[in-house]
């Protein structure tokens, strides 16, 4: 459920016009519900209460520091994947102690810095990544908590862009393997084993995978027991997925009746690392029609907002559903393309969509756009990003100033030897032809 709604033809967000939050700001925008997000947040903390449990909400899907803010308050950790969302957590005001740090990628700067500041934990990919950061923290004169992160290779019938729990994924260690990559972590002095963790992949519309590879990871638990080698914490990463055409995702109320029987005994905290579930449909990317423009075989749609700004219709073919922002009930239901102003053939919004007929300055808002959106945009073809809004009630909240051309060029630099007047060679260049 979300707080988008049509009231007497006009879509709102929360009591908030889209319209009027373009007439102030101008287009492309992303906007979002401040009650959708905190009602996503406590149903998943709800639905769990009986379990010992963090939530470490997964600020790749988005990490505006207003969202993750918000998240803190509600008393969300966060499962981070970089140096910069470190930053950024701690920077929102994110308790390091409810901070995991994943990623397969994780360097010594990065692990120095996750230890510096007192992190919960790190998702550990590899035993390379392990001999690291028992490394870093032997410098540091600490130990590292770690969880070793384990590809249990259960389908998660996704997109394959957004599996991660396959043998042939780039995460985790494999099953066969992980009983020894156990044994190793528990011999190095400055690792602290604490826990196990796993995250077979995203937009997941069925319980069975959560199931089916929780199962796994539970008789791995067993088997490390008789080991000797006791963890604290479970993490069972994110995945859950949300509605964005005619999916039909559990809830987290139908996730927590799977898992919690399976779980009541363990005595050990359980991590989830939720992102898209949470923010997803909390946020729409509104756009202004600029062109109609029809071939003999096509009828496009031209908006303001391009691939720069929503990657996930180019990248994954991903569906997301555009709404008029005002409706007219009237309009003939027309067949388009809604497409952007870059310069490549894949900046699309949808392809061959079933929509109302629309005109030149008509607004259109882009649905379900809160998780993976601004997070993914770039300044490609040199647009500068858009602004992001955060509606609460009757307020309107600009979280992110929309960029400014001067934006696109700080930090870049030309040096001195192409400072001279185009065309007209440098006077040390002159001076050596003369020699």
């Amino acid at each position: 459920m979300h707080d988008f709604a049509y009231r007497q033809g006009e879509l709102y967000c929360e009591d908030v016009p889209l319209s009027r939050i373009a007439k102030e700001i101008g287009t492309p925008f992303y906007v979002y519900s401040h009650a959708t997000l905190v009602r996503h947040f406590r149903a998943i903390d709800s639905a769990f209460q009986h379990v010992p449990h963090i939530i470490a909400f997964a600020m790749k899907s988005n990490s505006n520091l207003a969202i993750l803010r918000l998240m803190a308050r509600e008393g969300s950790g966060a499962d981070i994947v970089s140096g910069g969302e470190l930053y950024r957590a701690l920077k929102a005001g994110v308790p390091p102690e409810k901070i995991v740090f994943a990623g397969v990628g994780k360097n010594r700067e990065e692990i120095r810095y996750a230890l510096k500041s007192g992190i919960l934990m790190f998702n550990v990919e590899s035993s390379d990544e392990l001999r690291a950061i028992d490394d870093v923290a032997a410098e540091m004169r600490t130990k590292a908590r770690v969880a070793l992160r384990v590809n249990p290779d259960v389908d998660p019938k996704t997109h394959p862009y957004i599996s991660t729990g396959m043998k042939k994924s780039k995460f985790g260690i494999s099953a066969d393997r992980a009983l020894e990559e156990f044994k190793l972590a528990s011999s190095l002095k400055h690792i602290d084993v604490a826990g196990v963790h796993k995250h077979i992949g995203s937009q997941l519309t069925d319980i069975t995978p959560f199931v089916d590879a929780l199962k796994k990871i539970l008789e791995l638990v067993e088997q490390l027991k008789g080991r000797g080698i006791n963890l604290r914490y479970i993490n069972i990463g994110g995945g859950l997925g949300i509605t964005y055409s005619d999916e039909t995702p559990p809830e987290p109320k139908d996730l927590s009746a799977a898992l919690s029987p399976l779980l009541r005994d363990l005595k050990c905290t359980l991590i989830m690392e939720p992102g898209r579930v949470i923010v997803g449909n909390a946020g729409a990317l509104v756009t202004k029609v600029l062109y109609q423009k029809a071939s003999d075989v096509k009828r496009f749609v031209i908006v303001d907002a391009a691939m720069n700004d929503l990657l996930r219709p180019s990248l994954y073919g991903a569906f997301h559903e555009i709404k008029p922002v005002r409706e007219t009930p009237a309009a003939k239901s027309v067949t388009v393309d809604v497409v952007g102003p870059v310069c490549e053939s894949g900046d699309f919004l949808a392809k061959d969509r079933a929509m109302p007929e629309v005109k030149a300055g008509d607004l259109l808002a882009v649905m379900s756009a809160g998780a993976y959106g601004f997070v993914m945009s770039s300044n490609y073809n040199s647009r500068p990003r858009v602004p992001e809004v955060l509606v609460k009630g009757r307020e309107i909240h600009v979280i992110r100033q929309r960029e400014s051309l001067a934006d696109l060029v700080r930090g870049e630099a030309i040096p001195a030897f192409l400072k001279s007047k185009a065309g007209t060679p440098s006077a040390k260049t002159t001076k050596k032809r003369k020699q």
